[in-house]
């Protein structure tokens, strides 16, 4: 206990230094974001607000001519949501497992994120909530299936039910109509878990493939080449024979992935690396080419070299620049298309919940954002459909957004907040 409460005063003091100098004068955001120059962090920032949740009578904020309810709540860690075709909503609860700490960044890290209710048991299952009257509140909740490995990702193909969990995907056979499913489920991929965890899955809009995103162990391939082989990618599952493949890579940790209609092409938000300062480099959100490699680890946002990363020029030179800035450590998670009409005043673009990152002395996200675009591509700047999840002073934390999804009625967001343990429903006021 001593040994931690010395590493976090110690990051502690980096962060009240960071702070006194002032907040960053801009932000890295939109399709040519001004990058600062990098700063190499001697002592990695370290800042976390402490996990509140709402209480009674407290709600997100909302944009105008928006309303928020919850749609479920008392959930343990929601992150993912997946609706099926009858309209029952399902949802993925886990959290980050803590390895054995090796070094005082990871005891003061650690003692951050349990404070933050970041990490600890694990409650591996997906419950599925319906909505019978529709009215826009859950009345019953069902385990889905549970006894899972830090399930994620879900997608349903005809009567196959897929399942990201951290080290790999499963298929189930499902019902329509079931609130359970039967038996083990069969194993089809197998990814390394650890590091970044979370597996979230998306089917093909013809339904012959699955995509999945699978996040780095470490921050810039610490640890080696080795141990990343198969990880910082995005992979591709073909159904009919099973077999799968990277179908891009150089992607330090993407999460959401969705479709944009206009030219079919996948899209994902991507988590970039730690310790180069508040808005270095941008975490972003960048159509996925097959074959695409992205920069991880040697460069960001292009061919920007990290000169802490022994080089690979060959590499660089491939590196595909993303397509738009989403501001440095906002941590963005959930993506989903947002269909034009289906929200008042927000046309058609992608929506995206900001979980909120450490690795900044201001700290920034804590939001569900929309970004617009225009004939299949970003088009102005981010505007938040909801915030208000962090407090005035950064030290309290209502709520952070994950997963997000339209709802069973075509006119609604389904978000799940994973501090506030709840599925926030955003619908016209």
């Amino acid at each position: 206990m001593e040994l931690i409460a010395k590493a976090t005063a110690l990051v502690g003091g980096t962060v009240a230094l960071l702070r006194s100098l002032g907040s960053p004068k801009h932000q890295a955001i939109g399709a040519k974001p001004q990058i600062p120059e990098a700063k190499t962090q001697g002592i990695m920032t370290l800042k976390m607000p402490v996990a509140q949740g709402w209480t009674q009578g407290h709600l997100p904020t909302c944009a105008a001519g928006l309303k928020v309810n919850a749609f479920a709540s008392g959930l343990e860690h929601p992150r993912w949501i997946e609706v099926l075709p009858n309209g029952d909503v399902l949802v993925a609860e886990s959290k980050e497992l803590a390895g054995p700490p090796k070094t005082l960044m990871d005891h003061a890290a650690q003692a951050t994120m349990r404070r933050a209710k970041a990490i600890g048991k694990s409650a591996n299952r997906v419950t599925l909530w319906r909505d019978a009257d529709g009215d826009g509140v859950a009345e019953t909740r069902e385990v889905f299936v549970e006894n899972q490995n830090q399930p994620f990702g879900m997608s349903l193909i005809g009567t196959n039910f897929y399942l990201g969990n951290t080290d790999g995907i499963v298929v189930f056979d499902y019902t329509p109509g079931a609130t359970s499913l039967e038996g083990p489920g069969k194993k089809l991929v197998d990814f390394k878990p650890s590091g970044h965890w979370t597996r979230s899955l998306i089917a093909s809009p013809d339904g012959s493939k699955i995509y999945a995103g699978v996040g780095s162990l470490t921050n810039i391939a610490d640890q080696g080449p080795e141990v990343e082989e198969g990880r910082a990618a995005i992979w591709e599952l073909d159904v009919a024979t099973g077999d799968a493949r990277i179908f891009a890579s150089g992607l330090r940790n993407a999460v959401g992935v969705a479709w944009e209609p206009t030219k079919a092409a996948l899209w994902a938000v991507v988590n970039e690396r730690d310790g180069l300062g508040d808005e270095t480099p941008p975490d972003y959100l960048t159509s996925v080419l097959d074959g695409g490699f992205y920069g991880w680890p040697y460069s960001y946002w292009g061919d920007t070299i990290d000169d802490r990363v022994q080089q690979d020029a060959e590499m660089v030179a491939k590196a595909i620049t993303p397509d738009y800035a989403l501001g440095g450590h906002t941590a963005s998670l959930g993506l989903c298309w947002l269909p034009d009409g289906t929200l008042p005043g927000f046309g058609d673009g992608m929506v995206i919940g900001q979980h909120g990152s450490w690795n900044r002395s201001k700290l920034s996200g804590y939001k569900l954002i929309f970004v617009p675009f225009e004939n299949g591509a970003p088009n102005g700047p981010p505007r938040d459909i909801l915030s208000g999840f962090l407090s005035v002073d950064e030290k309290i934390a209502y709520g952070r957004p994950v997963g997000v999804t339209i709802g069973p009625d075509k006119k609604s967001l389904l978000m799940a907040d994973d501090v506030g343990d709840i599925i926030w429903r955003v619908t016209s006021a």
